[in-house]
């Protein structure tokens, strides 16, 4: 916790990087998390998961008195569609490289963590290639939007104590106050602490 707020900590490679340009899935849960958590980037393109692995204990210093509450780590496929056709060629087919990750996610429920299945979740529309990324790796804003809607819904369905829901949080500083906004009427004030009418979706 930083100053009473939650504190999730985004930490992947390119996908984690620009999460914050373009209508990307990192801003989209800044804003959604406003005056409830502090979303803290941790991303470095070009990193797989070895590199990142070599670096885990400076990013998340054990003896650190902020300790996160929630981690989401991204680390898409540097061997993905990308990789095929760059002509550079994976470390691993496609097909190996998804089977993998499958297994990773089954012993992590086994673990009664999380996981959020984009595979699945993206390919729900025919043009998910063209529709979800800018070059077949990196997510477009369309594909932004899907990935913060997968991990809303999965922290929705989580059973924490305390939930870790947007909706399900407190929002800081929502009482009311004398200072708040003055009604057009002028005879009272207008307290806008829940007020989610800018955004273009509304997440649930």
């Amino acid at each position: 916790m930083l100053g009473g707020r939650p504190l999730c900590v985004l930490f992947g490679s390119s996908i984690v990087q620009y999460s914050f340009s373009n209508g990307g899935w990192g801003a989209a849960l800044a804003d959604i998390y406003a005056r409830k958590a502090d979303i803290l980037l941790r991303g470095y393109i070009g990193w797989n998961t070895r590199r990142a692995v070599q670096v885990m204990d400076k990013v998340f210093p054990k003896d650190s008195a902020v300790q996160p509450s929630l981690v989401i780590v991204y680390f898409g496929g540097n061997d993905s569609i990308a990789a095929h056709s760059s002509g550079l060629g994976p470390h691993v087919p496609l097909y190996e490289y998804i089977g993998n990750m499958r297994k990773i996610a089954e012993h992590l429920k086994e673990m009664n963590l999380k996981v959020v299945d984009l595979w699945h979740a993206m390919q729900k529309r025919e043009d998910w290639i063209t529709a979800c990324f800018t070059d077949g790796l990196h997510l477009s804003e369309e594909g932004s939007n899907i990935v913060v809607e997968e991990i809303l819904k999965v922290l929705k369905e989580a059973e924490w104590e305390p939930c870790l829901h947007w909706k399900a949080m407190p929002t800081e500083f929502a009482e009311d106050s004398p200072f708040d906004l003055v009604s057009s009427s002028g005879d009272t004030t207008v307290n806008p602490s829940e007020w989610t009418i800018h955004r273009k979706l509304p997440w649930d």
